[in-house]
């Protein structure tokens, strides 16, 4: 990791990090990728694009969120007790960076369940993208490590014109906060190689 991360703007994020990855296959046998940030910041578009150019599994941490009865205040205090990092771990990524399938149960967040678990094939290029996928049990895990960050009145924009006037004051009071305390407690942004700049 570079002792300062590189800050990009989008438009050169995709170059930069395809080349870091295809750097790293030289020497080894996969890659792994992690893309945090802040929510409409671009985080699953940017994973979708790389994860095409690379052939990459795309793995998304809103998959993850908490079951029901996970959702305690004790582990709402905790940065980053949000989503289910432990079972993300366990299921997805480890079996994954061994180059093994991978049993995918995602989570439902309308029906409130788990559906099904779906095998996914192994691939040498792995993207987690998703708000906490630098979690502290998930980071050591990642070769590059990219942060995709948002100015807040542009993040209003997007979650307005996306999610609609409601669920922007839901992000604003509840979700965004909890974003900002798991970044900040954790000292997310010092841990990353790259820092992306959202742009219009």
């Amino acid at each position: 990791m570079l002792n300062e991360p590189q800050s990009v703007f989008t438009g050169d994020a995709d170059r930069e990090i395809a080349a870091r990855v295809n750097a790293l296959l030289q020497t080894q046998e996969r890659a792994i990728l992690a893309i945090d940030g802040n929510c409409c910041a671009g985080k699953t578009t940017m994973a979708a694009r790389l994860g095409e150019l690379l052939g990459a599994n795309v793995f998304h941490m809103d998959d993850y969120f908490l079951q029901p009865q996970m959702r305690t205040p004790e582990r709402l205090s905790q940065p980053g007790g949000n989503v289910d990092v432990e079972r993300f771990l366990h299921e997805a990524l480890l079996p994954a960076s061994r180059g093994e399938a991978a049993k995918v149960r995602r989570y439902d967040c309308h029906e409130d369940r788990l559906l099904a678990p779906v095998s996914v094939s192994p691939r040498r290029v792995i993207i987690v993208e998703g708000a906490y996928s630098l979690h502290p049990l998930l980071a050591p895990l990642y070769d590059i490590k990219v942060f995709c960050r948002i100015d807040p009145a542009l993040q209003d924009a997007r979650i307005l014109t996306r999610n609609g006037a409601d669920a922007l004051e839901v992000f604003q009071t509840r979700w965004i906060p909890l974003e900002n305390k798991y970044i900040e407690a954790l000292d997310v942004l010092s841990q990353c190689d790259i820092v992306i700049d959202a742009v219009l």
